[in-house]
């Protein structure tokens, strides 16, 4: 290894042939293609924008015209970053919508000097490229950094390369920044559907939100893989959407139930699977399932259906233990709070009976977890 300016870095590398280069394209681009997530576009298309041109770092910044910066959440060597529209010579070729390529920054009166003193780098050679979308629109730009290559510095066959994966880029953030907001947009009627049964029943505040902290934190802890995590923490606020469903006489009764009472409260469960089994998506599904399940027992005595061990639904198994806590530990308008040691005592009871042991034992390992979240909960900290 040698070190040059200031930094360690590989030994020189040979520029790619045609041939390598289309490999190299293709092979990302049939990457890109399959990702849905930002954060995971914008880092495959930082590699490639390393490896077409030898250089040290590659970063992709995005413009944030409301909050008047430009912000990148992956880069080569940094955390997140965030500037001011205009600094530095990222900014300044947004500003001007042009390309840059300076092979002595520290001489150049746009560069910004400061991003090197926090982290010890020495940038000695940049290039920044406009990224476009399909209407001209500037969403941002390629800043590739130090040259790795035998020739030491950028040249206009660089620059070249990096346009053509500045052309490329536009459609695939665009995508990407569509996805997001999808997937956003999604999260926040999974939050309003949840708090519209929430809203009539007259729960505690945020019983949705709490449940579904509850039941990622019992999720990890059982070791569920990040996309059933993710899944798990989307579906749960959803379970009781069927109290929607439930006559206000019902739903809002502050004492005990008649037994006639009770039987339409149970239709909740059926009326929010029918609602959400409507919806195409597996997400809905997965809802529906919980919907339907949340109220099953493990030894067979729960309602709807009077499903046992295996047949209940994993996430809805997991869901139950989770709703019933948060029934317990917080107050109701038919009950005061239970304490913490007499909400432990009744799982160790129900293990085996109401509830999957494999779940509960996840409860025991994350207790303290439980009662920090729920404490947060009543200070008016959001949960995750």
């Amino acid at each position: 290894m040698s070190e040059r300016g200031g930094n360690l870095e590989k030994e020189p590398t040979t520029t790619r042939n045609s041939e390598e280069l289309l490999e190299l394209i293709f092979g990302y681009i049939e990457n890109i293609s399959k990702e849905r997530a930002l954060d995971n576009v914008l880092l495959l298309l930082a590699d490639l924008g390393r490896e077409l041109i030898g250089a040290d770092r590659c970063t992709v910044w995005l413009w944030d015209k409301k909050a008047h910066e430009l912000y990148t959440r992956v880069a080569h060597g940094v955390d997140e970053l965030r500037l001011p529209e205009g600094a530095g010579l990222v900014g300044y070729a947004v500003s001007i919508g042009e390309d840059v390529i300076i092979n002595d920054p520290y001489n150049d009166p746009h560069f910004n000097r400061d991003t090197d003193r926090q982290t010890g780098y020495v940038t000695r050679e940049v290039i920044v490229i406009p990224i476009r979308s399909d209407n001209g629109d500037i969403l941002g730009a390629y800043q590739a950094v130090n040259k790795m290559t035998d020739e030491g510095i950028f040249t206009d066959r660089d620059l070249k390369y990096l346009r053509l994966a500045a052309s490329y880029s536009g459609k695939s953030i665009e995508t990407a920044l569509l996805n997001e907001e999808i997937d956003k947009a999604q999260r926040e009627i999974i939050n309003i559907l949840g708090y519209a049964g929430e809203h009539r029943s007259l729960e505690t505040g945020n019983h949705v939100t709490r449940v579904a902290a509850f039941a990622t934190l019992l999720g990890r802890q059982m070791g569920l893989s990040p996309k059933s995590l993710e899944t798990l923490t989307l579906a749960a606020p959803m379970h009781d959407i069927g109290k929607i469903g439930i006559p206000d006489a019902v739903l809002q009764k502050p004492g005990s139930f008649t037994n006639e009472e009770y039987d339409i409260m149970k239709r909740h469960s059926e009326i929010g699977s029918e609602i959400l089994k409507r919806g195409d998506s597996s997400l809905l599904q997965v809802a529906a399932e919980i919907a339907a399940g949340h109220h099953e027992r493990y030894d067979g005595k729960g309602y709807p259906l009077g499903k046992t061990d295996g047949e209940i639904d994993p996430y809805a198994r997991i869901v139950a233990v989770a709703d019933v806590f948060d029934a317990l530990i917080s107050d109701r308008c038919y009950k005061k709070a239970w304490e913490p040691e007499r909400v432990h005592d009744l799982f160790i009871e129900e293990r085996g009976r109401q509830f999957d042991p494999e779940v509960v034992d996840a409860l025991l390992e994350v207790w303290d977890e439980m009662l920090d979240t729920n404490a947060r909960s009543a200070e008016g900290i959001g949960e995750q």
